[in-house]
């Protein structure tokens, strides 16, 4: 079973990921899929509630920041200890820090990521939901294995990232798709948006779906879709047709 462990201050920002929809599926081991999810509250590990999870950082500045020793504290009692990994749990965790420090998440990094922590025996994944100025630097160092980012704004906390990343990822991951060539027909797929999608009624408002579509002819479907995948990228993000120049 392959576990994915979320360290937190609000654990129901992630009702709605386990709860709804393909993603919520897979996380409560339907869909074929050995996925499980566990939510860590981390002031469960500091006697004084949510004053003792943070503090005021030295060397003065505005904010407050995440304290190491409540998060190692979480970690190490919460997910080491309970979820039974032993002396040598750094072999079996690999921990991730959504932050600004880490490399931008886009599909070629989502896959990969997919890739990396999909396979059986692989190492389970450990999310460190940070909020307020972020967390003590020496945690950091010490614990966290990998940093996100999902890009260059700043959001209120961890979570929403956290959310972002497991979603996109799982869809890669075996069995939580069901048609497994879905994920190879989407948007970003070889650098390309996908092309329009199209369904019932025939005609809307007037517009009729492209008579193409509807020939049964599978090859010139294909060709067709292939091209306007490509008008689609260039007219909305031309970037991702740079990247096959580089």
């Amino acid at each position: 079973m392959k576990k994915i462990w979320i360290i937190t201050l609000f654990p129901n920002y992630f009702d709605s990921l386990i709860n709804f929809g393909i993603t919520g599926s897979a996380l409560r081991g339907e869909r074929g899929s050995s996925l499980e999810i566990k939510t860590i509250q981390l002031r469960n590990y500091t006697p004084k509630d949510y004053k003792g999870v943070d503090d005021a950082p030295y060397g003065g500045g505005a904010g407050m920041v995440m304290r190491a020793d409540v998060l190692k504290e979480a970690f190490m009692k919460g997910i080491v200890e309970d979820g039974g990994y032993g002396d040598n749990f750094k072999e079996k965790l690999h921990v991730v820090f959504p932050g600004p420090r880490g490399k931008t998440w886009d599909n070629s990094y989502c896959k990969d990521f997919a890739a990396r922590f999909s396979q059986e025996g692989s190492k389970d994944l450990v999310f460190i939901c940070g909020r307020y100025e972020g967390i003590d630097e020496r945690f950091l160092n010490l614990y966290v294995d990998e940093q996100i980012s999902l890009g260059d704004f700043i959001l209120t906390g961890g979570e929403i990232p956290t959310m972002a990343i497991i979603d996109s990822a799982l869809r890669f991951f075996t069995g939580v798709l069901g048609n497994k060539e879905s994920s190879q027909q989407e948007s970003f797929q070889a650098n390309m948006l996908e092309h329009p999608q199209y369904t019932r009624p025939k005609v809307f408002d007037g517009v009729e779906v492209p008579e193409i579509l509807t020939s049964g002819h599978h090859q010139n479907i294909a060709k067709y879709q292939k091209e306007e995948s490509l008008r689609i990228t260039k007219i909305h993000r031309p970037d991702l047709l740079e990247k096959d120049k580089k």
